[in-house]
């Protein structure tokens, strides 16, 4: 008993130190944006144990998932901008649908503030500002622990970085955390902090491990004593910073190291532990998003055994009703005919129709399909992976990229590249997971446009993931037949309005010229 109280009281002190840091490192971030910087107590203070320097690390791991989940905002971003889901009676999503992000909601005004990605930022440059110090103080703190640590916040600090491009192009550019009064700081170009965030992420994977806890020669030992169990799909890999490092590429239009990057992950991921996900699993309300996995190549989980989830920041609040939960109407939906429009492929295992127009595989990524709002189903954590519909306690993961869409990433590249084939290989690699019949697959698509193909199954396989509003920029950029979307980049319409907050505060900053 005393030996299980011990681990207990272990756990809760570990949770309680993320929690404390990110607390410590957003109020941080908070005083610079709005203040000039002071400093009470000496930061070295907090800054001696191993713990302190486990609990940096994992604050900013912190951060970079309340960043991204605040007011559900990867999935406005990335899935409801695109107008392809409904809602049926909140106004500040229809504005979303809409394109009218100037709209007067509490919900637009926050995700039109940066604040809370320059939040990892600051955490991640106050940890690398005074971890060697820890490395004086404390010999346990061993030079191959502090290198991995440095690795892990220079990545997540060029992910914030790339993460705020894609949502509003040009951004402040912050290295440090005492370069003076925020506030004063204009924007920087988006091609100078990509190319910043490329480097750094580079120099990030050379020492990162492929496994932590597990004997990697860079990372040999057990991590902060936990086992690899404890670590798999919560830490930023070798392999998570290749997979990032091909996004970024590919928002870059440079393809031919998008297919650098993906064609380490695809020889690599299995150093990792990764692998393929099942289509029953990666629907399954314990399957792929459950907790955490190591086929979650870069996610933020929530972890129901450790009392960690939430009614809000996870994807089901936004899209579960009945029957899958007792709320009558969801604030998001994808109405019958763009389903089928969608998932148009024969045998499809994750969605398919039969010859009476009914739906097979129920409750996979759809459900409720003939009622008024079609449930989509795909993503449905509830409490600790279980179908209770009474519940609205959510522990979904927060996944940005996995194999699937890595694999689909690098058959964009060969496409763009002129590699037809491999494309169309790479594409099979996917599919081949995902249908009953690949004959009649091949038959399906053969002699057909193939990056239109790609990324009609990006869009089936990453539905609700939060990627498919960057796809439809790479896509256009790539065709250039659609006026209306070239007209949308071309004008800077891609890119979210700057808040008024931000702009009110900083006279430096403009706001986005299609906003203004």
């Amino acid at each position: 008993m005393k030996t299980r109280t011990n681990k207990t009281s272990a756990k809760m002190k570990n949770i309680f130190y993320v929690l404390l840091l990110s607390v410590i490192a957003f109020s941080s971030c908070n005083k610079a944006l709005e203040t000039d910087s002071t400093r009470v107590v000496g930061e070295k203070n907090a800054w001696n144990t191993v713990e302190d320097a486990r609990s940096g690390i994992l604050g900013v791991y912190a951060l970079t998932r309340a960043a991204l989940s605040d007011n559900n905002g990867h999935w406005i971003y990335g899935d409801v901008r695109t107008g392809e889901f409904l809602s049926p009676k909140r106004q500040d999503l229809k504005a979303v649908i809409g394109n009218n992000l100037n709209a007067a909601y509490p919900v637009m005004e926050a995700l039109s503030d940066w604040t809370r990605f320059y939040a990892i930022v600051n955490g991640a440059n106050v940890f690398l500002e005074n971890i060697a110090h820890v490395r004086e103080t404390d010999k346990r703190y061993t030079g191959n622990n502090m290198t991995v640590d440095i690795a892990q916040a220079r990545f997540l600090r060029a992910f914030a970085y790339f993460y705020m491009v894609r949502i509003w192009g040009d951004v402040p550019f912050i290295t440090s955390s005492d370069e003076g009064k925020f506030t004063n700081k204009p924007r920087e170009s988006q091609a100078r902090i990509l190319a910043w965030a490329e480097q750094e992420m580079l120099k990030a994977a050379a020492d990162l491990p492929f496994i932590y806890s597990g004997g990697d020669v860079q990372q040999p030992t057990d991590y902060y004593n936990e086992t690899s169990g404890r670590w798999g799909g919560a830490l930023a890999t070798k392999v998570t910073a290749y997979a990032v490092l091909a996004h970024l590429a590919a928002w870059n239009g440079d393809y031919t190291n998008v297919s650098k990057y993906a064609k380490f992950v695809e020889d690599n991921y299995g150093r990792s532990a990764g692998g393929f996900t099942g289509s029953a699993d990666l629907s399954n309300s314990n399957g792929f998003f459950y907790n955490k996995n190591t086929r979650q190549m870069f996610g933020f989980n929530s972890d129901y055994g450790h009392v960690d989830g939430s009614s809000t920041g996870h994807i089901e609040e936004l899209t579960l009703a009945e029957p899958v939960m007792t709320k009558s109407v969801p604030d998001i939906y994808l109405p019958k005919d763009s389903i089928l429009k969608y998932f148009n492929l024969p045998k499809d295992q994750r969605f398919a129709v039969d010859t009476l127009g009914q739906a097979k595989y129920d409750g996979r990524y759809f459900t409720n399909l003939n009622g008024k709002y079609p449930i989509f189903s795909k993503i449905k954590v509830i409490q600790g992976g279980g179908t209770d519909p009474n519940f609205r306690y959510f522990t979904s993961a927060l996944v940005f990229t996995r194999l699937e869409d890595i694999i689909l990433l690098r058959a964009e590249a060969l496409s763009v590249l002129g590699d037809q084939n491999g494309a169309l290989n790479e594409l099979l690699v996917v599919q081949s997971r995902r249908y009953d019949d690949v004959t009649a697959l091949i038959d399906a698509i053969n002699g057909g446009d193939v990056i239109k193909l790609i990324f009609e199954e990006r869009h089936r396989e990453l539905l609700g993931e939060g990627s498919r509003w960057y796809d439809l920029i790479r896509y256009n950029k790539i065709k250039q037949n659609d006026a209306k979307f070239m007209n949308l980049i071309n004008s800077g319409g891609i890119y979210w309005p700057i808040s008024r907050k931000l702009l009110s505060q900083n006279s430096l900053l403009t706001q986005n010229a299609y906003w203004r």
